[in-house]
């Protein structure tokens, strides 16, 4: 495993890489975590895409390793791994599981190699945090015979995102991390929730895909498999047309035509129907995983909201704390009003049994910490075999016979 021995973590500068969708975000570290250098290729998988990202390096005064986010880890990764050919191909073979998104990652770790032959580089895994679940909270009770054959388990996602946000949620109140249950909640256009008991996860919201949990702006979220059999056995639908709709159709666009929920509250607060209902599915969902998190760790001490609507949005913060004033949550309206964007926040009414603080999304940060980790310990996390259940094992994937 490659480590550094001439720079260490308090000078080491990181190239973070997040590839997405159809974007690419490039964003260069230091210790302290400012963002020295930052860049976005908005249209990645068109032409001179890599060039773009060469020319983002060149620019760059000084790259000492880089981080790369990656969706998926299967049962493969429990952690960071130092990115080779072995681990390259290993997050090649997991494809099937985020077709969206491990080819995009695949295609920047490519590009910056290319540009940057001589860093040292490590893979961050979105899954990796949720690795440890007990198995009560991962194994779907499906038949044996299944779950021997292919993967089939809870992986939970927004891995990176939780683990900052419950870091940094106990060196805001000052609190010890080993001794808190955090309610992690990363709202976005995807969201999910963890439980979190001594930093670690314990339960999520998100399953086998992003799919599973709560609803979202273009995502279903939980529904009834028994619904999605009859709607291919009875309703006429493909299996394709049925994967577009539950991925692009559902949630909040399906709904009330918009997946943008400042747009639904808005017009909910004009009188349409659909977005008021749309409102109080997306709240009923959120308050009840909420309070299920709070049961898997038999209690709650914090809830944390993260991401673009829990950072943004003071009114669904509001909402959600209201309907759990019997776990001890309570938000102090002007604290919770008075949030300013990429701050971090204690909005805890005075008194309040749990507190409840809102966390900027820094995934960046948390990727440049487990390159630092991963470079200067020794700590990476490299592929398991576990037979039966890692992608890359002797496991069949879904489809084979």
């Amino acid at each position: 495993m490659a480590v550094l021995t001439t720079i260490g973590p308090a000078d080491m500068r990181v190239l973070v890489v997040n590839a997405g969708s159809s974007s690419l975000k490039l964003s260069v570290l230091d210790p302290a975590g400012t963002v020295l250098a930052a860049h976005t290729v908005s249209r990645w998988s068109g032409d001179g895409a890599a060039d773009e990202v060469a020319r983002f390096v060149r620019q760059t005064d000084r790259i000492d390793a880089v981080g790369h986010r990656v969706v998926h880890g299967g049962a493969d990764f429990r952690g960071p791994a130092v990115l080779d050919p072995v681990v390259r191909e290993r997050i090649a073979a997991l494809t099937d599981l985020a077709p969206l998104h491990q080819p995009q990652a695949l295609a920047g770790i490519d590009a910056v190699r290319a540009a940057l032959p001589d860093a040292p580089a490590v893979a961050c895994f979105d899954t990796a945090f949720h690795a440890d679940l007990p198995a009560a909270a991962t194994t779907y009770a499906l038949p044996a015979r299944w779950r021997q054959r292919w993967p089939l388990r809870r992986y939970g996602f927004h891995g990176l995102s939780h683990a900052h946000a419950t870091r940094r949620a106990a060196e805001l109140l000052g609190r010890d991390l080993a001794g808190l249950r955090i309610v992690s909640c990363h709202l976005g256009a995807g969201a999910s929730l963890a439980a979190v008991a001594g930093g670690r996860s314990v339960d999520t919201t998100m399953g086998f895909t992003p799919l599973e949990g709560l609803v979202m702006a273009t995502r279903s979220g939980s529904v009834d498999p028994g619904l999605l059999l009859w709607l291919l056995q009875r309703g006429g639908l493909t299996v394709s047309e049925v994967s577009e709709a539950l991925e692009h159709e559902s949630g909040l666009t399906g709904l009330a035509g918009s997946g943008d929920l400042r747009d639904v509250r808005r017009a909910a607060a004009a009188g349409d129907s659909g977005a008021r209902l749309a409102v109080e599915v997306y709240q009923h969902r959120l308050r009840r995983e909420i309070a299920a998190m709070a049961a898997a760790m038999n209690g709650l001490d914090v809830l944390v909201f993260t991401g673009g609507v829990g950072e943004h949005d003071p009114w669904t913060r509001a909402e959600a704390a209201g309907g759990l004033a019997f776990l001890g949550v309570r938000v102090a309206p002007d604290r919770n009003e008075a949030v300013r964007s990429g701050a971090d926040a204690d909005i805890s009414a005075a008194g309040a049994h749990a507190a409840t603080v809102v966390v900027a999304a820094r995934e960046d940060l948390e990727i440049a910490r487990e390159v630092r980790a991963t470079l200067t310990t020794g700590t990476a996390h490299g592929p398991v075999d576990e037979p039966g259940v890692g992608v890359g094992s002797a496991a069949q994937k879904p489809g084979q016979q």
